[in-house]
């Protein structure tokens, strides 16, 4: 297990089912990779144009121009620039035709080539359906482009759990039914602890997702928010009973 700043990704490919699932999850990896010179790659399968508790403020035509333009911002601050949509609706990507949309991801692991990619874990970390079905996309396309590259998975922590679980309860983070992920440090495939860099990298790289984020700050604090998603952690396909 890789516990440093900086694991060795070689080129990176992040595959995600909203704008900002890759900021909170990846945001300090890619930075990481970057600063090692490395390609990093990010595609993400939807608008996130549900995203909203205000529908009739926010529409989903109208949410989704506005998260649209937030991933370059959130991106640009990490020094990623190469990221796709893949055209999905928000909330539908249980239906998507699954030959289509892993179809989809396995050519961009053609086209990209990556050494390592990462994605949510068939937990789905919070269960959302969405995150869930993309892993699944996403393991699917691994298998049949031969497992050439690194499949990590998106993960958390026993300590995570004890630090967070009381806030993490009071946002109401886990969807109904959710089995939360949870990898012992020592199974980790790699891990990555913010230092005062990175950890500002991150902070802006998620404060770019301005419509999901600002009333997080506002209901966590902002020394809590920073310190929340301080540290990422991944676990390798096929380890620690984890889908392979």
């Amino acid at each position: 297990m890789s516990t440093s700043t900086s694991p060795r990704t070689g080129t990176l490919l992040g595959v995600w089912a909203h704008p900002d699932d890759e900021a909170f999850l990846s945001a300090a990896l890619m930075a990481d990779a970057r600063r090692a010179g490395e390609r990093v790659f990010v595609a993400t399968a939807t608008r996130g144009e549900q995203g909203t508790s205000d529908p009739l403020s926010w529409p989903p035509d109208r949410l989704a121009a506005l998260r649209e333009r937030e991933p370059s911002r959130s991106l640009a601050a990490l020094g990623v620039t190469d990221h796709r949509w893949l055209g999905h609706r928000d909330g539908d990507l249980p239906r998507v035709r699954r030959a289509v949309a892993v179809d989809q991801v396995a050519g961009l692991i053609d086209e990209v080539r990556p050494d390592t990619i990462v994605t949510f874990g068939p937990d789905g970390m919070t269960g959302h359906a969405d995150h869930r079905t993309v892993s699944s996309w996403v393991t699917e396309a691994w298998r049949e482009t031969g497992r050439a590259s690194r499949l990590w998975y998106a993960t958390l922590t026993p300590s995570f759990h004890q630090t967070w679980g009381p806030l993490n309860e009071e946002i109401g983070l886990w969807f109904e039914g959710a089995h939360p992920p949870v990898t012992p440090e020592e199974s980790l495939a790699a891990q990555v602890v913010c230092d005062e860099v990175l950890a500002e990298l991150k902070d802006r790289s998620l404060r770019a997702h301005a419509s999901q984020i600002d009333g997080l700050v506002a209901m966590v604090g902002e020394e809590r928010f920073r310190s929340w998603w301080a540290v990422e952690a991944f676990v390798a396909a096929g380890r620690n009973g984890s889908q392979a």
